[in-house]
């Protein structure tokens, strides 16, 4: 999957997620489970929004994203909001960054872009190998539920002078799996034209007992799954699932 083109309407269309909820998240699991210090690993960092917010909390965050395209235009907020974030190109199944770190985070579903059983495994080992002891893994992905029910077979629009998009949702290849083709028609600001840009997103997740049998394979003990920013255990309809992990 390439980001090349949707990386710079990326932000324009992701202007209202709940990055605040992601923040809110971290700093009470850092804090509940008394994480021992602030060096922190975002990984699928994106543009870095949610990275710029957590290093505006104190937090020494390092970015790792697999789309360059991605990292330049979080570098250019870093400069232009004078923070100070380390950025890395790196695929998360082949993590490799010679160093330990006390909280590691996967948000906004990015774990769902593994299509391989065997790279979701060795993301959670890769992970754990560069966690700090008794450091902490968040992550989050789309529920079973929101791919079945939500996503599958469904079409969403957005009409908007600057960004318009159609997005069209079909059963993948994979068990839990759903392909996104997206259509875009974005507004040149100086001709007043409109280009038209396609991508094709690909998504699996897999169901919760899954998910913690590997994690435990990996190295770590499970401490929370919650749903929906709620902080409450999942429902059979909640969209989005929370882990709390920590290294053993």
């Amino acid at each position: 999957m390439s980001y090349e083109r949707f990386a710079y309407v990326y932000d324009y269309l992701m202007q209202d997620v709940n990055y605040d909820g992601w923040l809110d998240f971290i700093k009470h699991e850092a804090q509940s489970y008394s994480v021992p210090g602030k060096d922190m690993l975002d990984i699928a960092c994106g543009t870095g929004e949610l990275s710029l917010l957590l290093a505006k909390e104190g937090f020494a965050v390092t970015g790792v994203d697999l789309s360059e395209d991605m990292l330049v235009i979080a570098q250019e907020k870093a400069l232009e909001r004078n923070c100070r974030l380390s950025l890395f190109r790196q695929d998360m199944a082949r993590l490799d960054l010679g160093k330990e770190y006390d909280l590691i985070t996967i948000f906004c579903d990015s774990l769902n872009y593994l299509e391989r059983e065997e790279d979701v495994i060795e993301t959670f080992k890769n992970v754990h190998r560069h966690l700090r002891k008794d450091g902490l893994f968040l992550f989050d992905v789309h529920s079973v539920y929101k791919m079945s029910q939500v996503f599958m077979n469904s079409t969403f629009t957005m009409t908007d002078d600057s960004v318009s998009y159609i997005w069209d949702c079909f059963p993948g290849d994979w068990p839990n799996s759903v392909e996104h083709e997206l259509t875009f028609f974005v507004r040149d600001e100086e001709s007043g034209m409109y280009e038209r840009v396609e991508e094709l997103h690909k998504q699996r997740t897999y169901p919760v007992l899954q998910l913690k049998e590997w994690l435990l394979s990996a190295g770590f003990q499970v401490l929370e799954v919650t749903g929906d920013f709620t902080g409450q255990p999942p429902s059979d309809k909640n969209e989005r699932i929370f882990f709390t992990c920590r290294k053993k």
